[in-house]
């Protein structure tokens, strides 16, 4: 049996937050985020305005393909995005693919509120419950250890022996190396 549309479980709610799909509104918040060094500092550049618009056109067809994406986080008491969180098949080939990861990003004026774990938390139960997921990943650059927290707090697993080398970028690159995460639903709440 298929999950449902998405449209018919979003928004996802929490105390503080609403993880939903994006509106047009979300637009230049979403290019702000992409944009700030601060933000982008694990990943290959920040992005352009262009980079970030062709970016949400992928996550919003993701959406439409699959049934799930990175959706918009709003923040409930002043309706701002706040970031993004949610879920995306893994699009390269790897010992752990294919499978379906947890990812966030959000801006810098939401770091350190908990948000991020509020979402995530929300994300990986609609994952096993909604979707009915066996597994989940997560996985970054081997220096970011905010987001290595983020993955431990949700009660993710690290098997170092599963690190990688991200296929995307070359091997003299500072972000090459790859940690992996795993949850099974088995083992959520």
């Amino acid at each position: 049996m298929n999950p449902p549309p998405a449209h018919q479980t979003l928004p996802l709610v929490t105390e503080r937050l609403w993880t939903r799909l994006w509106t047009e509104a979300d637009r230049a918040a979403f290019r702000r985020m992409n944009a700030d060094p601060r933000v982008m500092k694990f990943f290959p550049s920040t992005l352009s305005e262009a980079e970030s618009d062709a970016l949400l056109a992928r996550i919003q067809a993701h959406q439409e393909e699959h049934g799930f994406t990175f959706w918009a986080v709003e923040d409930k008491n002043t309706g701002n995005l706040a970031g993004l969180t949610g879920l995306a098949r893994v699009a390269f080939d790897a010992p752990f693919t294919p499978c379906v990861e947890i990812g966030w990003r959000f801006l810098p004026e939401y770091w350190g509120t908990g948000y991020a774990l509020e979402a995530a938390r929300s994300v990986m139960g609609y994952a096993f419950k909604g979707l009915n997921l066996p597994e989940v990943v997560a996985f970054t650059t081997e220096t970011n250890l905010p987001s290595q927290g983020l993955m431990r707090r949700l009660g993710m697993l690290h098997n170092p022996a599963e690190d990688f080398d991200h296929p995307a970028l070359p091997p003299d690159h500072p972000l090459h190396r790859h940690v992996l995460y795993r949850m099974l639903k088995d083992f959520w709440e």
